[in-house]
């Protein structure tokens, strides 16, 4: 079975987010990632992170201000998404992870050429700069249902940007909840763009809550992925129905088949 972490931003909601990696730990992960840690010191992180024995694996690049979620692909907006890339890599590396999923942002259907050459001169620079402390980017799908408008809605064209980017470090977030509702065909798609996938993120669908309900059968996925050799972490990024503590069967269950 898969490694498995929880996503920090989304689980354990209750406690402060200083809080949550030994939550994280008690509850059967061994791994963490976040979205938006900027405000908690990246040095006591590292230490909550590494006295509950966690890896740290990656954040996001942040917003871009409101109405926004990400710059990557902006145009006119090169020089922000510079400083926003540039506190991810300074935070990721101090506090000790090893990928910056960098946030796309929006784009309307006449801006989309545009947006495409944006994108891949952003990711493209930044690959150069991440390289060195090495660290991956990822860029995820994320469905125009939760976010319309958003520039990168499916795992294909995440892959054409990357062949356009043509950098190592630059693969695929796969989210199967985004990829459920953006077309389905899960372990195909999966199987196809498996060289290109460097993370993977679940939630049920449609409700985003735990994986034990809706649309995928999660149990089939991990036997799946594990056949097909996946041997990244898949995290846990979804919003718990109660405590999460209450809702952690699925990672008991997977656990136990393991």
């Amino acid at each position: 079975m898969p490694r498995f972490a929880a996503n920090i931003a989304y689980l354990f909601p209750d406690r402060p987010l200083i809080e949550r990696a030994a939550a994280a730990a008690a509850g059967g992960f061994s791994g963490v990632e976040g979205q938006f840690p900027y405000t908690t010191p990246a040095a006591a992180l590292r230490s909550e992170i590494a006295r509950s024995d966690l890896t740290m694996l990656g954040i996001n690049t942040e917003r871009g201000g409101e109405g926004q979620f990400g710059l990557a692909a902006v145009p006119k907006r090169e020089r922000d998404f510079d400083a926003l890339f540039a506190q991810a890599l300074d935070y990721i590396t101090a506090v000790g992870g090893r990928a910056i999923h960098c946030l796309a942002g929006f784009a309307d259907v006449h801006a989309r050429p545009a947006a495409e050459r944006t994108f891949v001169a952003n990711l493209t620079r930044a690959a150069d700069l991440a390289a060195g402390k090495g660290i991956t980017l990822l860029i995820e799908p994320i469905n125009n249902r939760d976010r319309p408008d958003y520039f990168l809605n499916r795992v294909e064209q995440a892959a054409d940007v990357i062949a356009k980017a043509g950098r190592p470090n630059i693969r695929i977030q796969f989210d199967f909840y985004h990829a459920q509702i953006m077309g389905g065909d899960l372990l195909r798609r999966f199987e196809a763009h498996l060289p290109l996938i460097g993370h993977i993120q679940i939630a049920a669908v449609p409700t985003r809550h735990e994986p034990d309900e809706g649309e995928v059968n999660y149990p089939e996925i991990f036997k799946a992925i594990d056949a097909l050799g996946y041997t990244g972490w898949v995290a846990a990024e979804y919003h718990p129905r109660a405590r999460t503590e209450e809702g952690l069967g699925w990672l008991r269950l997977a656990s136990s088949v393991s």
